[in-house]
């Protein structure tokens, strides 16, 4: 089924993110966090690409096992820079196969060590063209793709990275799921933009409970949201004084509050980025109604 096609049949609703690990002998540990939040009833969950560097076959494998041994409505994230449209037509139809309905459209991440992308003469230089190839070659395939509240890192201007979300849409993406924010005001602000724009499209709110001060730093550098100034220094603090732990719960609570106050204000529904931490998305959705 179409997640678009659920999203409209509900009033607000919760999805899950999850990070596959690279090594086959993590699996185990890794679709025991999977039962445990299956038992939370997502509407969908989606699966980062790759299953954290895997081929294209394990990646295939988990999302499969997700959609029929756990009965998620799993969204697999596509990737198409340096890929060429038989690749992804092949992927594309693998998964159809397996009854995965549903697709994350991104570009992917850039080569880090300064060297070009291989398949330049490919026409799937960005996500829009993904969505394009997707929309023409599998037309009942869900597509979502994504938002950035604080503007991607590589755009020249805020309206410019508004433009290419508007392209991806108008190209035939259902909806968009927002990188991790932790000031409800920018997402607000985000879509009121969009709306300005001519986006009518939903827009889902993606919500990361802070676990680790080290590991959040690297997160917000790599894909340019910001953490508030007070956050931070109440994330530092626990962090001397409390360690991990204090950290852990300063995280969880900001990020109850977040949720909370987006489902009051109307938001569809929250993407939960799950970091595979079962227990923290399980305390984090205490005291939360939907």
């Amino acid at each position: 089924m179409k997640i678009i096609d659920s999203i409209n049949q509900n009033k607000q609703f919760m999805s899950l993110e999850f990070f596959p690990p690279k090594k086959r002998e993590d699996w185990p540990a890794f679709f025991e966090t999977v039962e445990k939040l299956a038992r939370l009833n997502p509407l969908f969950a989606s699966v980062t690409y790759g299953a954290g560097g895997s081929a294209h076959a394990e990646s295939l494998e988990i999302v499969t096992r997700l959609q029929q041994e756990y009965g998620l409505e799993t969204m697999a994230h596509l990737t198409c820079i340096g890929s060429e449209p038989g690749e992804i037509r092949q992927f594309l139809s693998d998964l159809a196969a397996a009854g995965v309905d549903n697709v994350l459209a991104l570009r992917g991440d850039l080569p880090t060590d300064g060297t070009t992308v291989a398949s330049t003469s490919s026409p799937l230089q960005y996500a829009s063209d993904l969505v394009s190839l997707i929309r023409d070659s599998f037309p009942n395939m869900g597509v979502g793709v994504a938002g950035y509240p604080e503007v991607h890192p590589e755009a020249v201007s805020p309206q410019a990275d508004l433009s290419f979300l508007k392209l991806k849409l108008d190209n035939g993406a259902d909806f968009a799921i927002t990188q991790l924010f932790f000031d409800n005001s920018l997402y607000h602000a985000f879509v009121k933009r969009a709306r300005e724009a001519g986006v009518s499209k939903p827009i889902i709110p993606g919500i990361l409970p802070v676990v680790s001060l080290k590991v959040v730093k690297r997160i917000v550098s790599l894909c340019g949201a910001s953490i508030p100034p007070e956050f931070l220094a109440d994330l530092e603090q626990a962090d001397n004084e409390g360690g991990a732990a204090a950290v852990q719960k300063i995280g969880i609570a900001h990020a109850r509050k977040q949720i909370r106050e987006l489902l009051d204000s109307g938001v569809p529904g929250v993407h939960l980025y799950t970091l595979n931490r079962a227990e923290v998305v399980m305390e984090l959705l205490e005291g939360v109604e939907r």
